[in-house]
């Protein structure tokens, strides 16, 4: 029987922490290496807030199996060719944006998702296989054992629906978009906000109760996502490329003007 091993999975599987580094800004493959030397368990390729490309994507995300890190990847929209194209490509999960209702949550399920589960298109030669020849039934059933599908709180509406979007069946998780949820609350940029903590506990909750993995983006600051671990988020996105390189680069000019001026 086909298999296909996902690393962050896995890591979600025994209740350990999954981290995840965003990709915006580069463009080569060796970034799966340079994360996964790094510590990290899965990339978040941006596809919404980028200018990525398909093949881009796609090329990054083979190149991260191969490294033994995750590729997942931040569709921009809910069309079908959103989710499996990059699927198709070498993606081993999928983050769709501004999920509301459990309407959208099965429709993202149905397009990630072979039958029975969904109505995804099923093509040979993928590269989560190796590009073996498999029975078709052997692939469609370890491609769906290995995809994750993880759908984006971001909204109140969302987190007022949230235990039926968990329920929804082919759900592997709900990542709390906090920066958007704060602002659709009315106070931009408070992720520590008392109703903010309530909004994540009630994520975390609806994931227990339906066997969801629930994630947490959006939050930076070491105290807070600390606090928010230790609530229950497992599905950590850490910050991104650009943020990192911005941060090391700026660090490292202080540190070297303060020699000069010193």
């Amino acid at each position: 029987m086909a298999t296909v091993r996902n690393v962050a999975k896995e890591r979600l599987e025994a209740g350990e922490l999954a981290l995840g580094m965003g990709v915006r800004m580069s463009r080569t493959v060796d970034i799966a290496k340079a994360m996964k030397t790094c510590g990290y368990d899965w990339l978040f390729i941006d596809m919404e807030h980028s200018s990525l490309d398909l093949d881009t994507a796609a090329q990054i995300a083979v190149a991260s199996q191969s490294a033994g890190i995750t590729p997942i990847v931040r569709v921009p929209g809910f069309e079908h060719h959103h989710a499996s194209r990059v699927l198709d490509g070498g993606a081993q999960g999928i983050v769709a944006p501004h999920v509301d209702d459990p309407e959208t949550a099965a429709r993202i399920v149905r397009q990630c998702r072979f039958p029975p589960l969904g109505r995804r298109s099923v093509v040979g030669g993928l590269a989560q296989l190796d590009f073996e020849t498999v029975p078709v039934g052997e692939t469609t059933e370890a491609i769906n054992a290995s995809t994750l599908v993880i759908v984006m709180i971001e909204t109140p509406q969302a987190v007022e629906d949230v235990d039926a979007i968990a329920a929804v069946e082919g759900v592997d998780g709900l990542l709390v978009g906090t920066n958007d949820l704060c602002l659709e609350m009315g106070i931009p940029g408070r992720v520590g906000d008392p109703a903010v903590m309530e909004a994540q506990a009630r994520v975390i909750d609806a994931c227990r109760r339906h066997g969801r993995f629930p994630g947490l983006g959006g939050v930076y600051e070491p105290v807070l996502m600390e606090r928010y671990i230790e609530m229950g988020m497992r599905l950590i996105l850490c910050g991104n490329d650009l943020s990192m390189l911005m941060a090391g680069a700026t660090n490292r000019a202080k540190q070297l003007r303060s020699l000069a001026a010193g």
